[in-house]
């Protein structure tokens, strides 16, 4: 490798921004776009309707790769694909078509820009794909996959856990968002593959920050899709066993999802109306500000009934930087997040009265949020601030291309 030449990367996602300041997860563009310095980047994602074919975004060469007519380009996005296909189980004859176009969009593109690494971002379908192209082009090509969750957990038929684990064993190098997916990962044979783990990254320095005074109202604030495995439903329900006691006590919950008309009528079920509200879709840009004005953030992660659970929990880190305390379901992969009594507060999955309690003891204690707000805060910004995860994304994929 030239010395005074940066190295080419392609990346390949399912997710990426459609456009600027738009509500889908931001970390592979956020991770993209800090590597600019180092590499040239060109990122491979599917196209949407709306979105562009080609466009630069902070440095970063954005290409979309089409799969079907515009108006039926709705496997990606909004959820992700898993949830889509659930929402609409026809969405299923777009998948191998949508395999098909990535792998000769990326196929096209790794001649013409001739990447010294490809960074696959999910073991389906980017990591199958990454594999894929990985045999077919000529020359020393390294693979770094990353998985972040649901790719790992979701759906154990025999076809789709044989095409994750033939895309994990590919790569040079797996990476991992949590110790949760690295257990899980460990217990399969994975040949010549090496496991790392490197979570993603929140901006802690001038997004995520804290806010000098909050609300004098007590708001709870739950931030995420709306799938079974966020536990909004067992958070409604807490919710009313909080109303009797604290009358004056509100929720808003942030975002959408398959399971909104759900918990909209468990919401008026419950006769919750008049303190629960729906803010849905929150752009990245506007999150802190509605962490800054809550009094705590409420995440109550369970596992679903598919197997699907929570991958890492980028949102309590959110939360965290904005220094707001954090009440957590108890799933796995939250322990790299949240210490029980330090830096959060952990509870039993499924369990609404539980939930509740914790609430209640914390908003009853005011000088134990403040401590979990304050070593929230600075955990985070020594575990996930962005420049600390893309240097040790940058050291791995120089390490791949020596």
């Amino acid at each position: 490798m030239n010395a005074n030449r940066k190295p080419n990367l392609l990346v390949l996602t399912s997710t990426y921004p459609r456009w600027p300041n738009d509500h889908e997860p931001p970390f592979v563009h956020e991770l993209a776009r800090r590597l600019v310095g180092q590499f040239n980047v060109t990122v491979l994602a599917p196209h949407a309707p709306g979105a562009l074919l080609h466009e630069s975004m902070d440095g970063v060469d954005v290409q979309r790769f089409r799969y079907a007519p515009e108006r039926f380009e709705q496997l990606a996005y909004d959820g992700g694909i898993p949830t889509r296909l659930k929402r609409q189980p026809w969405l299923a004859v777009l998948v191998p078509l949508f395999v098909l176009s990535q792998l000769i969009s990326a196929t096209r593109l790794a001649l013409r820009v001739n990447p010294a690494v490809i960074h696959a971002h999910w073991l389906i379908p980017s990591g199958f794909v990454g594999a894929i192209l990985k045999k077919l082009l000529p020359g020393r090509r390294r693979l770094v996959t990353t998985a972040h969750g649901a790719d790992v957990f979701l759906d154990n038929r025999w076809l789709i856990d044989a095409i994750k684990w033939q895309a994990a064993s590919s790569a040079d190098v797996l990476t991992v968002v949590s110790q949760a997916l690295y257990d899980h990962i460990g217990s399969h044979t994975l040949v010549n593959t090496k496991v790392k783990i490197i979570s993603m990254g929140v901006d802690l320095q001038t997004l995520f920050t804290p806010k000098t005074k909050r609300s004098k109202t007590e708001t709870l604030v739950f931030v995420g899709r709306l799938v079974e495995k966020k536990g909004v439903a067992d958070l409604l329900k807490a919710m009313s066993l909080l109303h009797v006691k604290r009358p004056g006590l509100s929720l808003q919950i942030a975002g959408h999802g398959p399971l909104e008309q759900d918990l909209r009528a468990l919401t008026d079920q419950l006769g919750l109306g008049n303190v629960v509200e729906f803010i849905g879709h929150i752009p990245n840009i506007q999150l802190p500000a509605v962490f800054q004005r809550s009094t705590l953030a409420v995440l109550p992660f369970r596992k679903a009934k598919d197997g699907d659970v929570e991958g890492l929990g980028l949102v309590a880190v959110e939360a965290m930087g904005c220094g707001l305390p954090v009440v957590v379901g108890d799933v796995p992969a939250i322990h790299d997040v949240i210490s029980h009594g330090d830096t959060g507060w952990i509870v039993p999955t499924n369990n609404p009265t539980a939930l509740a309690n914790a609430i209640t003891r914390l908003l009853d204690e005011p000088l134990l949020m403040n401590k979990l707000g304050r070593n929230a805060r600075f955990y985070a910004i020594n575990n996930f601030d962005w420049p600390i995860i893309a240097e040790r994304y940058q050291a791995l994929l120089y390490e791949v291309i020596k």
